[in-house]
């Protein structure tokens, strides 16, 4: 039963190390520049290798809970929503906006809405936090994603009601705030692998 869900956290390990070295090597503009920027450049297909790993690792943990009884299916839905907003993530690059918009950039931007959304979605629909402590801090986590998500919402309707374009009128710079979502994302995801191994759970 546990099989899929340590294959999944090691996917999800040797991938995150991998956007990590490209985060510190790259030279990029960590607090104005999204995540995404990695594939405009060279190693493009590092960074698209890494995030299929993240989405194909999320679904051996979904596959560990079916197995263990313990999942619900609204929230299988949500983290395959996520799996599939982080597939389409890799398979269309982010684009170059400055040189106008493209099919490739507008499918990226929705499969990363998606997953986004997906993700603090599933972790709290599938953790069950009054059974164990690994549980409530995934659903911790997953409420720490709600509130980021929400307040990019907020300076999203706040700017656009001024008449500013959004990515401009964040307090510390898009990069930054995107990957304070992505961590607090990826932390959940992680607490919820950690709790799918640490307990065979209840047989439904």
């Amino acid at each position: 039963m546990r099989v899929p869900a340590q294959a999944g956290l090691g996917a999800i390990a040797v991938a995150a190390a991998a956007i990590l070295t490209l985060e510190f090597s790259s030279g990029l503009d960590l607090t104005r520049r999204t995540i995404s920027e990695h594939q405009l450049g060279e190693h493009a297909w590092l960074f698209g290798i890494s995030v299929a790993l993240i989405a194909l690792g999320s679904l051996g943990i979904g596959a560990t809970l079916v197995a263990q009884r313990r999942a619900r299916p609204p929230g299988l839905v949500a983290l395959a929503g996520w799996s599939l907003g982080l597939l389409v993530v890799a398979a269309f690059p982010k684009h170059d906006w400055s040189v106008g918009p493209s099919f490739s950039g507008s499918v990226h931007r929705v499969g990363s809405v998606v997953a986004f959304v997906c993700l603090p979605v599933a972790v709290l629909l599938l953790a069950r936090p009054w059974r164990d402590t690994m549980a409530r801090v995934a659903a911790a986590l997953g409420l720490g994603a709600v509130v980021w998500i929400a307040g990019i919402v907020l300076v999203g309707y706040t700017a656009a009601r001024d008449g500013i374009p959004w990515w401009r009128a964040m307090p510390v710079g898009l990069g930054a705030v995107e990957r304070g979502l992505v961590f607090t994302e990826i932390a959940a995801l992680a607490a919820l692998g950690i709790w799918a191994i640490a307990r065979q759970g209840r047989r439904a």
